[in-house]
């Protein structure tokens, strides 16, 4: 039986000011299994990226707040440690890939001393300034860079490369988690392969667990193992690879996003985009947030939050259209 290794429940995130508040993520539930790869897929400003920075607890100071729920780490809700129990569990447990590798960089240190900084951080075994040195090396070889450019700066490598770089960070340690958000969009498409390559080999020989955040439905089916389909902060379709690109029930906006994509096997096929946009998230809709631009839309999805729906042990849809009548047969139509 798998083990779960991160169990997300009922998290409630919302950002606040003087004027309004945010609500980001609306009581999600995720769960992502040791030696697994979680993928969360949605548009912009679904709260991906919220919900990955609350996992490790780096939301903007004074204006994100984590309003409920938990985040269970290894059997250890991360929510209720102290903050010097955190930044141990940073960068040695749980590590994070962050979006844009030109900025994740300290422009005015040499990429040999950002990958020491993070060892000497979490330097338990006190290792002596020769190993640390030599695990500086074997890391920046591990991740295709040779080790004699450890000396070079951010400004010298291509985007590619600095993103070799920020990768290598985030292993050094070798994290039971790796939190990669969106880490291919700087990149063109020929390098984003060749990233997720070598990040797909590195997971495999660290034996590390993978949450992937990313709006690319090709990325998610070539390197997950488990998707969530998020929308305006709610998790409304989640299910195995198989369920999500396979099996014949889906939620409407899953149904939208498979829709966007090119097919390059029918040459007159012309792209279906989603009409609308997405709700403004200081004042989401009474009922289903999606209702507004489903094609399925009734009039129970604009009084209330649908129920989850199971469609089988491993897939789950939030959706009127599958609610209890659909279990027993009906097809909700």
């Amino acid at each position: 039986m798998a083990e779960i290794l991160l169990d997300i429940k009922d998290l409630v995130v919302e950002y606040k000011s003087e004027l309004e508040t945010v609500h980001a993520v609306n009581g999600i539930n995720l769960r992502l299994n040791k030696r697994e790869t979680l993928g969360i897929v949605g548009e912009t400003g679904a709260g991906k990226t919220t919900t990955a920075l609350s996992i490790l607890r780096l939301l903007p100071d004074r204006v994100g707040h984590i309003a409920g729920g938990s985040v269970e780490f290894e059997g250890r809700d991360l929510l209720t440690l102290p903050e010097s129990e955190m930044r141990a569990i940073r960068g040695e447990k749980i590590s994070m890939i962050f979006q844009d590798p030109m900025t994740a960089l300290d422009p005015i240190m040499t990429v040999g001393d950002q990958i020491k900084e993070a060892l000497e951080l979490h330097n338990h075994d006190n290792k002596s300034a020769e190993q640390i040195d030599r695990r500086v090396d074997e890391v920046l070889e591990m991740v295709g860079i040779p080790a004699y450019r450890r000396t070079e700066y951010p400004h010298q490598f291509s985007g590619g490369m600095k993103q070799r770089v920020v990768i290598a960070i985030a292993l050094s340690c070798e994290p039971d988690l790796l939190i990669a958000d969106e880490p291919t969009t700087a990149l063109d498409v020929t390098i984003q392969a060749q990233v997720l390559s070598l990040m797909r080999r590195l997971k495999n020989d660290l034996d590390t667990s993978m949450l992937l955040i990313t709006h690319d439905l090709g990325i998610v089916a070539q390197t997950c193992d488990t998707v969530a389909v998020m929308y305006a902060g709610y998790i409304i379709e989640s299910g195995t690879i198989d369920d999500i690109f396979t099996g014949e029930r889906h939620h409407p906006y899953t149904v939208g996003l498979f829709g966007s994509i090119p097919n390059l096997t029918v040459r007159a096929e012309r792209l279906t985009p989603i009409d609308g946009l997405m709700p403004d998230p200081t004042k989401l809709p009474a009922g289903c947030p999606f209702a507004p631009r489903c094609p399925e839309c009734r009039a129970e999805c604009e009084r209330g939050m649908p129920p989850v729906s199971e469609m089988s042990e491993t897939h789950r849809i939030c959706c009127w259209k599958y609610s209890s009548a659909e279990q027993k047969g009906d097809d909700g139509k």
